[in-house]
């Protein structure tokens, strides 16, 4: 539900003359979430909606679709040809200096700029400065509210307790016929979200032995799936419980089929669990300060670790992503490789905190998800962090 008041008072706040939210056929999806226009709606001409710091907001929408935003608040403006549509922006507008739209310069956050260059182009020849909306964006679309948050508990007690029954699977298979297969676990953790009433966008990962060494690996048939005693064994999974606006838990554990881990997997395991527990205290230290925090400082606070311990050029991705409806959300990401995230951690945001070491042997994971409340309570959830490989037989 579109809250006019609190964006105007948050335009104000972060120093915003008005937000500019404009879609084309689906392509910003950022701005119909906020608007709450329902992925099935049919709209196949240009919009733009001006939501001003102070007055009321102004539509602009073409007249075949005249009725295209009648469910929000504000005066409409229709066009037809080119040349109105162009007008009608400035007349939107109305001589607006500082206006916020999902861009960021450079494409340097692709996952906040979702208008066309051109697009951007039209309005600063309307003589506005084109600002990224990223905190805006997070403000209305990644924080949570308190059904939310518990409802990613719920979800949460679910996925970690997946782990106890994938491994537990692994281990009488193992016993009783030697192999298991890396589908046979999957489809066990699928079954176990389907008994406790949750659902996933994707299967989850279980990778051995070299698998385990590609972070976005996909299990296949084929004997290189096989799993026996003396495998090194990573689990990625992720779910939400089947209720409307649910969202993730997202989590990732490690084991050894046998009775000791070798030490070549638990030193790898210890340098990630260091770089994992570094951003979680540099969040846990950055609110108990009460200081702004960017996603970028949190990503350099595991990244550091583990340079220093001569294995950065094999952690190939971002420290963690936004978590919200979908596994990867639109709030900030913990990323200072892929991008230099500098959108602030919210309070009632929540994110992965996921280092990883990736070497062609074998691979390393260690995954929770933080939860920063309205109070600005730092949570981990998920249970008790993994401190060691886990040991199965």
């Amino acid at each position: 539900m579109f809250d006019l008041q609190s964006v105007q008072a948050a335009l104000r706040q972060l120093g915003f003359d008005g937000w500019l939210l404009y879609d084309f056929r689906g392509l910003n999806v950022l701005a119909r979430r906020v608007l709450g226009i329902v992925p099935e709606t049919m709209l196949s001409r240009r919009w733009f909606y001006y939501v001003p710091a102070q007055g009321e907001p102004r539509k602009l929408v073409h007249r075949i679709e005249p009725h295209a935003l009648d469910a929000l608040p504000g005066s409409a403006l229709a066009y037809l040809r080119w040349q109105e549509l162009e007008a009608g922006v400035r007349e939107i507008l109305g001589g607006a200096k500082r206006v916020a739209m999902e861009y960021v310069p450079r494409n340097a956050n692709p996952y906040v700029s979702r208008v066309d260059a051109g697009t951007v182009e039209l309005v600063r020849s309307c003589g506005a400065e084109v600002l990224p909306s990223g905190d805006l964006i997070q403000l209305f679309e990644a924080c949570w509210d308190d059904s939310q948050w518990a409802m990613h508990q719920e979800a949460a007690v679910h996925t970690r307790s997946a782990f106890d029954a994938a491994f537990a699977f692994i281990a009488e298979r193992v016993q009783q016929q030697g192999t298991v297969h890396e589908l046979d676990v999957q489809k066990r953790i699928l079954d176990h979200f389907a008994a406790h009433g949750l659902v996933t966008d994707h299967s989850p990962i279980c990778a051995v032995g070299p698998h385990s060494g590609d972070p976005h690996y996909e299990p296949k048939p084929g004997d290189a799936g096989k799993i026996k005693q003396g495998d090194f064994v990573l689990i990625d999974l992720w779910a939400k419980l089947d209720r409307p606006r649910a969202v993730y838990s997202d989590l990732t554990w490690t084991c050894f089929v046998g009775k000791q881990v070798p030490e070549q997997y638990e030193k790898i395991f210890q340098i990630v669990a260091r770089g994992r527990d570094a951003a979680i205290a540099k969040v846990r230290d950055a609110f108990a300060a009460k200081q702004q925090l960017q996603g970028w400082e949190v990503d350099q606070a595991a990244r550091d670790v583990i340079d220093s311990a001569g294995y950065g050029q094999y952690f190939c991705h971002r420290t963690g992503h936004s978590i919200g409806q979908e596994t990867h959300g639109n709030g900030a990401n913990m990323d200072n490789l892929e991008t230099r995230e500098e959108r602030r951690v919210l309070p009632r945001t929540c994110f992965s905190v996921e280092p990883g070491i990736y070497l062609p042997e074998f691979g390393v994971r260690s995954e929770t998800n933080v939860f920063v409340d309205a109070r600005s309570q730092v949570h981990v959830t998920g249970g008790a962090l993994q401190t060691t490989v886990k040991t199965l037989l």
